[in-house]
């Protein structure tokens, strides 16, 4: 066994603690958005470590999986940003416990904004 095999072996260990770990991030978190939030950023980086160590663990293949894994960072998060937002827009609640609700914020500040009633130079 070679030296870039042993490191691509550990890599693709690295990756699937990654995915397992949000495995149960989407088993044991209370709500919708913060599994989603395990969701992405484990599996991102799961996928990413599993591909990337299996272009290390057999270096002809490597330029395939380094195109495969950039696919992989720059969409996932992108997914996951649109199943938010759409969880959002169809009004799905945030756990009852949450602490910061930002999006709310900024929808009550939006709203401020684009009041008709207010007129410029009224304060």
């Amino acid at each position: 066994m070679t030296t870039t095999a042993i490191i691509g072996y550990v890599v693709i260990a690295m990756g699937v603690v990654f995915l397992f770990l949000g495995g149960l991030g989407i088993l044991r978190f209370p709500d919708v958005y913060n599994r989603l939030q395990a969701g992405t950023k484990c599996t991102t980086f799961g996928a990413f470590f599993t591909v990337i160590g299996v272009g290390i663990a057999e270096p002809t293949w490597f330029f395939k999986t380094l195109v495969i894994g950039v696919f992989i960072l720059l969409t996932n998060p992108i997914s996951a940003h649109a199943i938010a937002r759409a969880s959002i827009k169809s009004g799905l609640p945030l756990w009852n416990k949450s602490v910061v609700d930002k999006y709310s914020e900024t929808k009550k500040c939006k709203e401020f904004d684009e009041d008709p009633s207010v007129q410029e130079g009224e304060a």
